[in-house]
């Protein structure tokens, strides 16, 4: 049986490469996400010559006859890659091919804007210093041999007399249908040619459910450190797939399993582990840090056993435990989630302060005093390794850092107008945001602890919806400027001015006066008079 895949878009491919005598595959991620259906945002083609392997040129040959054909855009060419690709709008073809029910059922997995790439058949040699291989043409075998994993390295041809045929010649189907992660070759040869596919495996893992294979992720142990010669913003493109995946827990854990976090996120590596002294320990902060991030993202958290245990489960069970999990994953990853990566990170490294400020004291037990501004001074030295940006999502993450306890700390105590209004000054526009996170760090055992911090929490988000109304705090500044200040008293830029804005401030937070020009502007006058400043007449 064919296998149907975009026929709208791969027969118009497929008659083109048949014009220029070419063999054409569909390969790699969209065949994947084709049988999981999955959104499909571009799709490879792999083209091959008749003359034994082909030329570097007939990929973009044929990009330029189907981009004609298809009505797409211009084609960007990569001579020394032997690449090239282009975009074509795939509403517009949806629209004229209306009537096609089951094929427009594809297309519902499909971007609007869709990306075609087109390559020729190659195989990959590696240096033992460089992830940057050595490119020859080569065969469809040799192209399927070169993928990182075996459900990466389906094929599907779209020539006229071969359309929908399926080569399959690691076993890429059974590992789908088993949510299985392989190589195709020796893992120890496939991570050391290039270290990255290891992000990648963990990267899978987390989008898919799918269950890295015993040996190979032994052998990702194995390799760990030859992630080193990885640039840091190609092993940041993972990390943060792994992050935005349906649960980043499940990557996380086995990113920390193997020994790469170690060497990507030692931050978060060194939160992992319990310290007991007179018989009282601490919660592990590690796995309490990822429930905060699997609580960020909406959806429970699977247990350590669900979907990668390499500590020795049954083998005889293997298959079908890992099916069953499988569909759960799926049935989750359909869920609607948080998609903002920034709160994420911040969830993720809400906690890195507390290994550097943890002490145990014999009455109050274990304490991390101050862990939040420490943690917040940690970020941006992590940013910059991982070259993550360093504007406003920095900040952002930096503020919801420093500022994780203080929600908290309100609900434990008395809620007072005072602090609620300086809780939405400091945190602005982030303070849903903050309060999100604040209840995800909520993670206790204990069903009354909970049950108490979240009415208490409550309590705290109605006192800071009726303030913001009524007060109108939220990245509010003083009602009386430094210019009015300077204006008022005939004065250029001092200290004095400082000191009366912060006091209009203070009393504004504190309730002492409402935030308002007429009452700031008397408070004002008051000020200066006892700092010995008079006004100037106008």
């Amino acid at each position: 049986m064919a296998i149907e895949l975009f026929p709208e878009i791969t027969r118009v491919i497929g008659r083109e490469a048949d014009r220029l005598g070419v063999d054409a595959y569909i390969v790699g991620g969209v065949v994947r996400d084709f049988f999981l259906q999955r959104p499909c945002t571009d799709i490879d083609i792999v083209c091959i010559g008749h003359d034994n392997g082909g030329e570097v040129h007939i990929g973009i040959e044929l990009a330029k006859a189907s981009s004609r054909a298809l009505g797409g855009s211009k084609v960007s060419v990569f001579k020394n890659f032997g690449t090239a690709s282009f975009r074509i709008d795939n509403s517009k073809l949806k629209n004229d091919n209306s009537a096609d029910t089951a094929n427009n059922s594809q297309f519902s997995i499909l971007n609007s804007q869709l990306e075609l790439e087109f390559v020729g058949a190659r195989r990959e040699s590696y240096s033992r210093d460089s992830r940057k291989p050595i490119v020859e043409n080569g065969t469809l075998e040799d192209d399927q041999r070169r993928r990182d994993f075996t459900v990466n390295a389906l094929a599907v041809c779209i020539n006229h007399d071969r359309y929908g045929e399926l080569v399959d010649p690691f076993g890429g189907i059974r590992d789908l249908d088993q949510g299985i992660l392989r190589t195709p070759l020796d893992p120890d040869i496939t991570f050391s040619d290039d270290p990255l596919r290891m992000m990648r495996a963990l990267r899978f893992a987390a989008q898919l459910g799918f269950r890295i294979d015993d040996s190979t992720f032994e052998a990702i142990a194995r390799n760990a450190k030859r992630i080193e010669i990885v640039s840091a913003e190609r092993i940041t493109v993972e990390l943060n797939k792994i992050i935005l995946s349906p649960n980043p827990s499940l990557g996380l854990k086995l990113m920390q399993k193997c020994g790469l976090m170690q060497l990507i996120l030692p931050e978060i590596s060194a939160l992992q582990g319990v310290e007991t002294v007179d018989g009282r320990g601490h919660k592990d902060i590690f796995y309490h840090t990822l429930q905060v991030l699997d609580n960020i993202c909406l959806t429970p958290s699977p247990s350590p056993t669900d979907f990668q245990d390499f500590d020795g489960p049954d083998k005889s069970s293997k298959p079908k435990h890992n099916q069953e999990n499988l569909q759960d994953f799926q049935d989750l990853a359909k869920r609607e989630t948080n998609g903002n990566l920034w709160l994420r990170w911040a969830a993720l490294l809400h906690d890195i302060g507390k290994p550097g400020v943890k002490r145990y004291d014999p009455k109050q037990g274990w304490t991390f005093h101050g862990h939040e501004a420490r943690g917040a001074h940690m970020v941006k030295r992590l940013f910059k390794r991982l070259r993550l940006p360093l504007g406003a999502e920095e900040r952002y993450v930096e503020k919801l850092v420093m500022l994780h306890m203080r929600p908290i700390i309100l609900s434990e105590d008395i809620v007072t107008d005072s602090a609620v209004r300086r809780l939405l000054f400091e945190a602005g526009d982030d303070i849903d945001d903050l309060m999100l996170l604040c209840n995800a760090d909520i993670t206790s055992k204990n069903p009354d602890k909970v049950r108490k911090h979240k009415a208490n929490f409550e309590l705290v988000k109605q006192k800071l919806v009726e303030l913001e109304e009524r007060d109108r705090i939220r990245n509010f500044q003083p009602p009386v400027s430094g210019e009015d200040i300077m204006t008022t008293f005939g004065i250029g830029p001092c200290h004095e001015i400082g000191t009366i804005k912060d006091a209009i401030k203070d009393a504004i937070l504190d309730g002492k006066i409402p935030n308002e020009r007429d009452a700031a502007w008397h408070m004002m006058l008051d000020l200066a008079d006892t700092l010995g400043l008079k006004p100037v007449n106008n």
